[in-house]
């Protein structure tokens, strides 16, 4: 088990270095989002939790759905939209959803004028892959906790 700290200011854990693991022409898409990853810095291993930032016009993720990893999701600042399959539905601090293994694919959208803050949960279920129904990719979980991402024909990248 990994030794961290007992507590710390969510707020003062640096943003994570790369924006996202996605591949470099899809990349674009995640301008504007922020991460802090904060489960890792507890040395937790069964879940993750991130507290994520998304400027106005940024998104949380490409439109997507998990195979095998439940998440959560919990607003604490500004209006995002939460897509679900082709269902919008605008959200408000304190409001929170989740997503089990196996649903419909999802995102947030700021749309709104001014800065969204979340915290996000998401279990590491061994084995995991995730669709992406509006893009060409295909992403599995690698034994080392990254992702393999193909398109959809399974041409590598």
């Amino acid at each position: 088990m990994t030794k961290g700290p007992i507590a710390l200011r969510a707020a003062d854990v640096p943003p994570r270095a790369r924006a996202t693991s996605y591949p470099a022409d899809l990349a674009a898409k995640m301008a504007g989002r922020e991460k802090r990853v904060l489960g890792d810095l507890f040395g937790l291993a069964n879940f993750g939790v991130n507290l994520t930032r998304l400027a106005p016009g940024a998104a949380s993720s490409l439109h997507h759905a998990r195979a095998k990893q439940d998440e959560f999701v919990y607003i604490l600042e500004g209006r995002p939209t939460l897509v679900v399959g082709t269902e919008a539905r605008l959200l408000s601090p304190g409001d929170c959803a989740g997503f089990a293994a196996g649903g419909a694919p999802h995102h947030l959208v700021n749309r709104s004028d001014r800065d969204v803050v979340y915290l996000e949960v998401g279990d590491r279920t061994p084995g995991d892959s995730a669709t992406y129904p509006e893009d060409d990719l295909v992403a599995t979980a690698d034994p080392a906790g990254g992702w393999r991402y193909t398109r959809k024909d399974g041409t590598p990248l």
